[in-house]
């Protein structure tokens, strides 16, 4: 037991140093997709397979459409759109997506150059009467076609330096940033440039100057390091500009080194994290304990009784006033690694519903057989008949059991099957924790507004927010899972935690209004869910506070997101703080019950 607290004591020291010595940050920004099929295969091979954190779309180019359907094939990585006013090579050429005339040669084509290169004379758009309204007019058309494909894009930036051609089009770029909720200038953010560390003429100096820079990055420094992969064959060999011929071999060195081993490797060792653009420009600002009124030992005390307790704990994030004051992460498990949220993806879409409330897009009070004229059995009962959506929020349908995992396992319609299951109690009466009552939320949210809660939720929510990347199943017809399935990072969820706790209000912006966030977080339902006994003492158990809209009633005033196996979003309005969890951990109550003992206290 000796040897046991030693070690711990050792751990608790090295997460201490590690907080205090923060890591070089690095974003790796592989640009281009869209410009061939090869650039599009290298681009995601980078990602899938190496350290590339953003990728850059371009969208007026020849191959948009196949990198939308790649990108929504890995919905985790952070994308930013590529903005272009040109297209530079011989034998690809690419047109404005708007009737931008001051931008087009004679051919209708970009012009191949920003700025005048003696090898295009007169082909550059500097030396032709362009405007600031064309400009404005193309910009915009790029960022809402990219926008309506891919929701999830977090911020722009410019292809062969168009965003900042001049001091007028770089204040057009950042007022349109504003205006679309997207992140730009990485610069006011302090983050670093790098470029190759000595010669860069063949593939071996490529892949030698990067690790040497490796070896510049200095603790607590974010930088940026900007490239193109692509692939050597014909495809990319066929492509090029004058005193720019080997685009392929130059593109393909690219690839091997972002996704080397010996790359991978000497990052690791250097203790760099890879961060995203969107990790850089939405973190949620830190503090430390002492400036935010919590005691720090509480953390101490909490890990060592998780420690001793053998319970599973993945990461711990504790926000006060708005401010992170404390973060761990345990095992492998990391801040910018995505974590299965289990039901913590029910609070999710019941926010969703509550945009689509707010929208007028429905009622509570609709009835949900409304939704799905076509899913519908061959006898609808009274019960079925009189289900509204309300009923789906707080898990009071009227079924006996849990249809759940009966439905979950087949490949049918799982609204169908829903809608089938037999229900025994008047709707509104029976509490039974049901995540197909979830399930058929998201399924409304995507039939009111022709999209998957996701993207749906992108533009009100997720964007505003800072979160991208987001990863959530989906069912056999197309519908996010609703109830399970979302993958986000534990500061993400702790982004939540803070929206709720503010009561839909962000950043100065009332996204949602105050009003629903009443509604969600009382008590509709305080019968016992179908895995306690009637009998359980509301004293022990914080699943006996009472069900709101998708969120838990918790003992001391709080309430929380839960998902199996111990995922928490703890938000305490008294205390102005929010607690967050993951992990593998069964007996939730146990869990719990050693926050409110240990990290409770720190709060007060």
């Amino acid at each position: 037991m000796r040897v046991f607290f030693s070690s711990f004591v050792c751990l608790l020291l090295a997460l201490h140093a590690s907080a205090q010595q923060k890591p070089a940050r690095l974003i790796v920004r592989g640009d281009d997709m869209g410009y061939a099929h090869s650039g599009n295969e290298a681009l995601i091979q980078c990602y899938t397979q190496g350290i590339e954190t953003s990728i850059e779309v371009i969208v007026p180019s020849p191959w948009f459409p196949e990198a939308v359907q790649l990108l929504r094939q890995h919905p985790g990585v952070d994308v930013g759109v590529h903005l272009a006013l040109t297209s530079e090579w011989d034998n690809v050429k690419w047109r404005p997506v708007s009737d931008c005339r001051s931008l087009k040669d004679a051919n209708g084509y970009f012009y191949p150059m920003v700025y005048p290169n003696p090898n295009y004379p007169g082909q550059a758009i500097l030396e032709n009467p362009w405007t600031i309204a064309d400009v404005e007019k193309e910009f915009r058309a790029q960022i809402e076609l990219a926008l309506r494909q891919i929701p999830r894009l977090s911020h722009i930036s410019g292809h062969m330096n168009c965003t900042g051609m001049t001091e007028e089009v770089a204040a057009l770029t950042r007022r349109l940033a504003r205006e679309y909720q997207l992140d730009y200038e990485l610069g006011a953010q302090g983050v670093v440039p790098l470029g190759y560390d000595g010669s860069a003429k063949t593939p071996e100096e490529r892949r030698q100057g990067f690790l040497n820079l490796l070896e510049t990055l200095e603790p607590g420094k974010t930088y940026l390091y900007v490239e193109h992969p692509g692939l050597n064959n014909a495809e990319l060999q066929a492509i090029h500009h004058i005193g720019y011929e080997d685009v392929a071999g130059h593109r393909q060195a690219v690839t091997d080194i972002f996704t080397s081993e010996q790359v991978k490797n000497r990052i690791r060792e250097k203790g760099i994290e890879l961060v995203s653009y969107n990790q850089v420009f939405n973190a949620l600002p830190r503090s430390t304990p002492q400036a935010e009124g919590f005691d720090p030992r509480a953390v101490d005390r909490y890990l060592e009784a998780v420690a001793k307790s053998g319970q599973d704990l993945h990461s711990l994030m504790i926000l006060r006033h708005g401010k992170v004051v404390a973060e761990h992460w345990l095992g492998e498990h990391a801040p910018g690694k995505k974590h299965i949220l289990n039901s913590v993806s029910k609070t999710f879409t019941a926010t969703a519903v509550g945009f689509a409330v707010a929208e007028k897009r429905l009622r509570l009070s609709d009835k949900v057989i409304s939704f799905f004229p076509h899913d519908l059995p061959d006898s609808i009962s009274p019960y079925l008949a009189a289900l509204q959506v309300r009923d789906l929020l707080t898990m009071t349908v009227g079924h006996a059991t849990d249809p759940t995992g009966e439905i979950r396992s087949q490949t049918g319609s799982w609204e169908r099957l829903f809608l089938s299951f037999p229900i025994a109690h008047r709707p509104g009466t029976k509490f039974v924790y049901n995540s197909l009552a979830t399930y058929m939320l998201a399924a409304i949210v995507q039939k009111v507004s022709g999209e998957t809660l996701t993207d749906y939720l992108y533009p009100r929510l997720v964007r505003p927010l800072g979160i991208t990347g987001v990863e959530w199943q989906s069912s056999p017809t197309g519908a996010n899972t609703g109830g399970w399935g979302l993958f986000v990072t534990t500061e993400d969820m702790a982004k939540m935690g803070q929206f709720l706790l503010q009561n839909g209000n962000w950043e100065g912006r009332q996204l949602l209004p105050a009003s629903w966030f009443d509604e969600a977080t009382a008590a509709h339902s305080v019968q016992s869910p179908q895995w306690l006994s009637a009998d359980t003492r509301s004293e022990d158990s914080d699943w006996v506070q009472g069900y709101g809209y998708q969120l838990w009633r918790c003992r001391h005033g709080a309430y929380r997101a839960d998902g199996a196996n111990g995922q928490f979003i703890i938000v305490l309005p008294e205390q102005d703080a929010v607690i967050v969890t993951t992990a593998n951990i069964g007996n939730m109550q146990a869990e719990i019950n050693l926050i409110w003992e240990y990290l409770l206290p720190g709060l007060r």
